[in-house]
C-alpha cells in the first residue's frame, strides 16, 4: 500500500512539473525553484509526465490536491461543476491554466450528439479560453452572445468572442448585437423589443449551460479600462457596495443584483436559470477574490473554472 501511494505521489509530481512546463512555459530552473527540487530532479519529473502519456494537448492527470480542493468547493458552495488547475506562483497571467480548463469543459458541451444551447460571456478570460478550443463540427448546437458586442461610442467591443469563436467552431452563433450598456432603462426596453435581439434573449433564457467571467470592480476593472463604464459611475457603485460583474450585472457582497440605475441600463441579456442550467465562472487571481466569493455566495454562479491559490482562498472565507 505504501509504495502505491509513493507511486501516486511521483506521478503527481510529475504532472505538476509537466504542467508548469508545458501549459505554464515555465522552465526546468524556474519549475525547481518553484517545487524544491534539483533540476536533475525536475528534468525527470519533466521526462517522466511524458512517458506516461500525461501530456497531451491538455494535461491529463487529476492532481489529488486540485481534486479534492474542487470536491470540498463543490460540497461548500453547492455547485455544478468545479474545476481547479494548479496555481503557478512566478507567474502573472490571470487566464493561463483555467481557460485550457475551461475550454476543456466547453468542449465536452460541444461533443453532445444531443442539440445544446450554449451562452458565452465577455472578456479577456473568455477569449483566452475560446483560443484553445480545436475547430469542430457541430451544427447541431446553437451558442448565443450574453453581452453586447458595440461599445457606447459604436465601436466594437475587443474582448466579445462569438466572432472568433464562429470561425473555429461549426454552429449556429447568435451575437448580441447590442451595447453592453444604453443611455436608460427606456431605451433598453425599446432595444430589446428588436427581432434580432429577441432572438438572443429567447436562446439565453433556454442555455443548457454559460460559461461568464466573473469580474472586479476598481477605476483599473476591465469595465472603464475598456471604455465600457466612466470613473465616476464606478466610484458611485463602489460606494453603493457592488462587489463585481458578470456581463455587465452588478451584484453586492452577498451575491444579490444591485437595483441600481447601472443594472436598469445593462442590455445583456440575463443569466440563465441556475435550478436547470450550469454556469460557469471562470476567473482566478487575488483582484476576482472579492467578486468570485461574491458570486458564489450568492449562486448567480453554480460552477467553478479556477486556480489552487484562489480555491484556498474561497475555502478559508
Amino acid at each position: 500500500m505504501a509504495r502505491k501511494a509513493e507511486g501516486n505521489n511521483r506521478l503527481d509530481d510529475a504532472a505538476r512539473a509537466g504542467w508548469l512546463y508545458y501549459v505554464a512555459g515555465r522552465t526546468q530552473d524556474e519549475i525547481a525553484s518553484v517545487m524544491g527540487i534539483s533540476r536533475q530532479s525536475a528534468q525527470r519529473l519533466v521526462s517522466l509526465a511524458m512517458a506516461e502519456r500525461l501530456i497531451k494537448v491538455r494535461l491529463d492527470h487529476p492532481i489529488a490536491a486540485c481534486l479534492e480542493m474542487a470536491a470540498r468547493l463543490k460540497e461548500k458552495y453547492d455547485l455544478r461543476h468545479v474545476d481547479v488547475v494548479p496555481s503557478d506562483p512566478g507567474s502573472q497571467s490571470s487566464t493561463v491554466g483555467i481557460a485550457e480548463a475551461a475550454a476543456a469543459e466547453i468542449e465536452r458541451w460541444l461533443k453532445s450528439t444531443d442539440p445544446v444551447v450554449l451562452a458565452i460571456g465577455t472578456g479577456r478570460t473568455l477569449k483566452a479560453t475560446i483560443d484553445q478550443l480545436p475547430s469542430m463540427e457541430c451544427p447541431q448546437h446553437r451558442i448565443v452572445s450574453l453581452t453586447g458586442n458595440i461599445r457606447l461610442d459604436g465601436s466594437a467591443a475587443y474582448y466579445n468572442v462569438i466572432f472568433s469563436m464562429a470561425d473555429t467552431i461549426k454552429a449556429r452563433h447568435f451575437p448580441m448585437p447590442l451595447p453592453v450598456l444604453v443611455s436608460s432603462p427606456e431605451e433598453r426596453k425599446v432595444l430589446h423589443k428588436q427581432s434580432l435581439v429577441q432572438i438572443a434573449l429567447e436562446l439565453g433564457a433556454e442555455a443548457d449551460a454559460a460559461f461568464v467571467g466573473v469580474g472586479e470592480l476598481g477605476l483599473d476593472a476591465p469595465l472603464c479600462e475598456d471604455g465600457f463604464l466612466a470613473r465616476d459611475e464606478m466610484n458611485r457603485l463602489m460606494a453603493a457596495g457592488a462587489a463585481g460583474e458578470i456581463c455587465g450585472w452588478m451584484f453586492d457582497h452577498e451575491g444579490v443584483l444591485l437595483q441600481d440605475s447601472i443594472n436598469e441600463r445593462v442590455a445583456s441579456v440575463p443569466l440563465p436559470p441556475r435550478d436547470r442550467a450550469s454556469v460557469i465562472g471562470i476567473a482566478k487571481g487575488r483582484r476576482k477574490y472579492g467578486a468570485l466569493r461574491a458570486a458564489l455566495q450568492g449562486r448567480i454562479i453554480n460552477g467553478l473554472v479556477t486556480d489552487e491559490a484562489t480555491a484556498d482562498y474561497l475555502l478559508r472565507v
